[in-house]
């Protein structure tokens, strides 16, 4: 592993969030909030905003300002839910003209985690798994994702569908809500020819947004809010950032002894 050049006031690198960026005012807040709850966590641990595009700060700005005070070395984790072009090409090219030493964490998805909040978010919308089988064999979920072009984001989407079937014991048919198939709308009806009318729309987006937005008006009932600040996701971002430094089980028992 790379030994890192560390800063004087802490010997861990710093963990900076990538968010993507939107023009839902919404959307900064919540992550705002989701990295104070990283903070909660990890005390002391340096922890740092960048998005890739649409607002402040920059992730160049970031690490510019990293630099600026003497920091050395950081983690870079995605607030994304899969790997694509961002994951593999906008934030390794953003990180690689600074002058703090740098690696990208795997995107949050797929994980268990994830499916955590998945399923805490379709709970407190009313989604309710249902004890009989006639009423089971009529239900289903679609996953609503931004959508990418890229082949290991539908996979990791897809993954995570599955994962969520299993959790909820009913199907869940990914949809997406650009630069993939089906739409949320198809998905309705995909699983309507097969006799599955009592359907919900599961939010997978990590901030209200206009995609996000778009895929609830589309559900024909329950639909869940984005994942947000969902504590699932704060013990996530920590353990990406540990699982890049070879510690990856730190997170996870710190989550487990907060149960």
């Amino acid at each position: 592993m790379t030994a890192y050049p560390l800063n004087d006031h802490d010997t861990r690198p710093a963990l900076v969030v990538v968010a993507h960026g939107s023009r839902d005012p919404r959307a900064l807040g919540t992550v705002r909030r989701l990295l104070d709850r990283v903070r909660a966590l990890r005390p002391g641990l340096p922890v740092h905003l960048g998005h890739i595009e649409l607002n402040a700060p920059l992730l160049p700005d970031t690490l510019a300002e990293l630099d600026a005070h003497g920091t050395g070395a950081a983690v870079l984790v995605p607030l994304l839910l899969s790997r694509g072009y961002h994951v593999k090409r906008d934030i390794p090219e953003m990180a690689a003209g600074a002058r703090p030493h740098t690696r990208v964490a795997a995107p949050l998805g797929p994980h268990p985690l994830l499916v955590d909040a998945l399923h805490a978010r379709l709970t407190e919308a009313g989604w309710r798994t249902p004890a009989d089988e006639a009423t089971r064999r009529a239900s289903g979920i679609v996953l609503a994702a931004a959508g990418s072009r890229d082949p290991e984001s539908r996979t990791d989407t897809n993954r995570t569908a599955r994962l969520l079937a299993d959790r909820l014991g009913v199907p869940v048919i990914p949809a997406y809500a650009s630069a993939a198939a089906p739409t949320v709308p198809d998905a309705v009806r995909a699983l309507a020819a097969r006799g599955r009318h009592r359907v919900a729309v599961a939010s997978y987006f990590t901030a209200p947004g206009r995609f996000a937005t778009e895929c609830a008006a589309a559900a024909p009932g329950i639909a869940s809010a984005p994942l947000g600040t969902h504590p699932a996701m704060a013990h996530l971002l920590l353990h990406r950032y540990d699982q890049s430094l070879g510690t990856s089980s730190t997170a996870l028992m710190e989550l487990a002894s907060a149960s």
